[in-house]
């Protein structure tokens, strides 16, 4: 049976030993994520220091480790660095405030959203077995974003270089995670 890791014990062994394994999925949904929607969004997170991509479905890392991936022209998901659990996200979330003027509107993801990361050599040919689109290296570069459907359920996923970050309804953790732990097995060590 394939091992879940929590986002702590991902920290407790190396990022570096982790991602050396074939395979190896983690939780994280413990981690701040965050997102914002409107035409005034972009500027807003650029005053609070962070680097944007430049168009949707692409993914920008920022210096604390932390990812924004544009999912539209106007939507932005911020997915908090594991070194710190994503408190300058969390931080940035609790200071928003509705301003009349400005087209920022924020989008609660810690509830909504479940986060799992698929780590390793093999984490592309898992994903294969449970979603059409090819997220192999060559077609599916680090900071790339698909939006799309895994084992029948809605999922972002955001490459972030040997790992795919995987977000999907929270309800459907247990099933997902299921699906995903089935496709691992014969990778397994």
């Amino acid at each position: 049976m394939t091992s879940l890791l929590k986002a702590d014990s991902f920290e407790e062994r190396s990022p570096q030993a982790v991602l050396a394994q074939p395979c190896t999925l983690t939780d994280l949904t413990a981690v701040a994520r965050v997102g914002f929607r409107g035409a005034d969004s972009a500027a807003w997170l650029q005053t609070h220091g962070y680097r944007l991509p430049a168009q949707p479905n692409k993914a920008e890392r920022q210096d604390d480790g932390a990812w924004v991936a544009r999912l539209s022209h106007t939507e932005y998901l911020l997915l908090g660095a594991l070194a710190d659990h994503g408190a300058p996200v969390a931080a940035l979330e609790a200071q928003w405030m509705l301003d009349d003027n400005a087209r920022n509107y924020l989008l609660p993801r810690q509830d909504s959203h479940a986060w799992l990361q698929l780590a390793g050599d093999q984490a592309s040919a898992v994903m294969a077995k449970l979603c059409g689109v090819d997220l192999r290296e060559g077609a599916f570069a680090m900071g790339s974003v698909a939006q799309t459907s895994a084992a029948r359920t809605n999922v972002i996923v955001v490459n972030t270089g040997r790992a795919l970050q995987l977000l999907f309804d929270r309800p459907s953790l247990d099933y997902f995670l299921g699906a995903v732990s089935d496709a691992m097995v014969e990778f397994e060590e």
